[in-house]
C-alpha cells in the first residue's frame, strides 16, 4: 500500500472543493491526459469521471467511481485502468498548522502481495508528485 501526505496552506473546505471537482482530475493526477465526461452528481457515491490516461500516443479509456464520500475529510475512489487493473484511492483531509493535511492512500485490487510491493515505489513516486501539482492548484506560490 502506497500512502503519500503533503501540508497545503489552505483550509480543508478548499481542497476538498478541488477533490470535488471531477473535471479537474487530470490537472493534477499523473498520467491523466483529460477528462472525456463527469456524472451529473459527482462525487456522489457510484458516480463516475470518465478519463483517458495514457503516455504519448499510447492511450487508455476509462472511469473512476465514487466508493464513498465525506466531505470535507474524505473521498473513496476505485481507479480503473483496464486491462492493467484496479486500485482504491482514498484522499483524506485534515485540518493542520494553518491550512491542511492531505494523505493519499493507494492499493491495487486482487493482487498478489508480491505484486503490490514491487508497485509500492513507482505509485509512491507518482502520488508524490500528484500531490505537489494538488497544492500547487489549491494554494499557488509566487515563486
Amino acid at each position: 500500500m502506497a500512502v503519500n501526505d503533503i501540508h497545503i496552506d489552505a483550509p480543508p473546505d478548499e481542497v476538498f472543493a478541488l477533490l470535488a471537482d471531477g473535471k479537474r482530475y487530470a490537472d493534477w493526477v499523473v498520467g491523466a491526459k483529460y477528462i472525456r465526461s463527469v456524472d451529473p452528481d459527482w462525487p456522489a457515491p457510484g458516480s463516475k469521471f470518465h478519463h483517458t490516461i495514457g503516455i504519448g500516443p499510447i492511450e487508455i479509456k476509462d472511469n473512476t467511481q465514487v466508493r464513498s464520500v465525506d466531505a470535507p475529510n474524505c473521498l473513496v475512489l476505485e481507479a480503473r485502468l483496464r486491462p492493467l487493473g484496479r486500485a482504491t484511492v482514498k484522499l483524506e483531509v485534515e485540518a493542520a498548522e494553518g491550512g491542511s493535511l492531505v494523505r493519499m492512500t493507494e492499493e491495487p485490487i486482487k493482487v498478489p502481495t508480491i505484486v503490490k510491493r514491487l508497485l509500492d515505489p513507482p505509485i509512491l513516486a507518482r502520488n508524490a508528485e500528484a500531490l505537489r501539482r494538488l497544492r500547487d492548484l489549491v494554494a499557488p506560490t509566487d515563486n
